[in-house]
């Protein structure tokens, strides 16, 4: 379990790097990031899965196919974009703690499986998640929102909800599946993954192009660009195939009432990134927001240790 826990932590430190790419090129568009960053994921994962090719044939069915795709749609392509678009219209602060739902959405998902703990033996860390999630929205939507309008905020708002639903599915489904395939490892899995998401963003670009759907501001520069290329490689090596190779393997060793609440890691890594982008420090309502995150956490991780484990425990990790 403690490893699952490390994996599910490097997860979110990563992921809360890719929630800063929306916020620092707000001049390409969702669809174009999300495209471009899928779409590298693939070619990445091809590579990757060329010495397994022969053993992934032999143990593919078309039911991994089919789910799959529907992973890749709902989980990769439809989530990033919403998130993206979320983050673009009301700011990295209000999109992630919206989305910081997860940790409550994945664990009411996952509480009829095997392994996991009742709704009753997780109210109080569930709470506490909770009062860390208003006291950073009371802070967030108390400020100023300076030029923009409702509609935009609202926008805002609705799409970082989608991205919250969607993700919600997909880490609860995708849990469970790798549980039922045991003959696919993370390594394995991942990869699969990422060339069905790969085929999905190179559609996506195709179909924006034949929409017309706008992709970039016309303020554009050769400097955004090269750091456009940069981050879309960053985040297809490291937000999508590192990141999603640690979720699976933590997802192998945890429960999904534990693994949904380590999904706050990605909230509270996200906010201590645009602290040092913004150049500040955390004001009150803040700190006690990932206080509380966090203190959520650790009580969910003792919650799930068995006896034996808490023995094992040195005493300065106690409740």
């Amino acid at each position: 379990m403690k490893r699952g826990i490390s994996y599910a932590g490097m997860a979110g430190a990563v992921w809360g790097l890719v929630l800063m790419v929306p916020q620092v090129l707000p001049e390409f568009s969702p669809w174009l990031l999300c495209a471009v960053r899928f779409s590298l994921y693939g070619l990445i994962s091809l590579l990757l899965a060329l010495p397994l090719a022969g053993r992934l044939r032999a143990r593919l069915q078309r039911a991994d196919i089919l789910m799959l795709a529907r992973l890749s749609l709902v989980g990769n392509l439809l989530y990033f974009i919403l998130l993206a678009a979320a983050i673009q219209l009301v700011g990295i602060a209000p999109a992630s703690l919206i989305v910081g739902v997860l940790p409550v959405t994945i664990t009411l998902l996952g509480l009829k499986d095997e392994g996991s703990l009742s709704l009753r033996q997780l109210r109080w860390p569930l709470a506490m998640v909770l009062a860390g999630i208003v006291c950073i929205n009371i802070d967030t939507f108390g400020d100023s929102h300076g030029s923009q309008s409702s509609w935009v905020r609202l926008s805002g708002v609705l799409a970082a909800l989608g991205a919250l639903a969607s993700w919600s599915w997909f880490a609860a489904s995708n849990a469970r599946y790798l549980r039922q395939r045991p003959c696919f490892d993370s390594h394995e899995w991942s990869c699969l993954l990422g060339m069905v998401t790969g085929v999905m963003g190179l559609a996506l670009w195709l179909a924006c192009h034949w929409l017309g759907l706008p992709m970039v501001s016309h303020a554009t520069t050769a400097q955004h660009w090269q750091l456009f290329w940069l981050a879309a490689a960053g985040c297809a090596l490291g937000g999508s195939w590192l990141a999603n190779a640690l979720w699976y393997a933590a997802a192998r060793r945890l429960p999904p009432t534990l693994s949904g609440q380590l999904i706050v890691f990605e909230t509270v890594f996200a906010l201590l990134y645009g602290f040092v982008w913004l150049q500040r420090w955390p004001r009150p309502l803040e700190l006690a927001s990932m206080l509380l995150l966090l203190g959520g956490v650790c009580w969910a991780v003792r919650r799930h240790a068995t006896p034996a484990e808490e023995q094992a425990m040195p005493a300065w990790q106690g409740s």
